[in-house]
């Protein structure tokens, strides 16, 4: 995979979770100034952070309107956000039994 591809593809999944968290977060959306390019500077990968860095760079010098978003680190990636799960088995034989997890 080329170097450029690996970093779109992590600017993809970087961008999902910054979406996510304006989902969250809404009182941030409220403070990037419209028509700004967002460019998220993940202080946790240097190297997706200079590349993103260099592109933002590149806008600003063609006169667009930049904001910078620094994220400090990313969560592991959780698979399910269920809690507190229980089973029952019930059987004719032996009734309702609890079963330990």
């Amino acid at each position: 995979m080329s170097k450029e591809k690996e970093m779109i593809e992590k600017n993809i999944e970087l961008s999902t979770e910054f979406s996510r968290y304006l989902f969250e977060h809404p009182e941030l959306e409220e403070k990037i100034p419209a028509g700004a390019e967002i460019v998220l500077l993940p202080e946790f990968d240097a190297e997706l952070r200079d590349f993103n860095l260099q592109i933002g760079k590149k806008i600003e010098a063609e006169g667009n309107k930049v904001i910078y978003i620094r994220i400090a680190s990313l969560k592991p990636k959780i698979f399910s956000r269920l809690e507190g799960v229980s089973l029952t088995l019930t059987s004719r034989e032996h009734g309702d039994k609890q079963l330990a997890i």
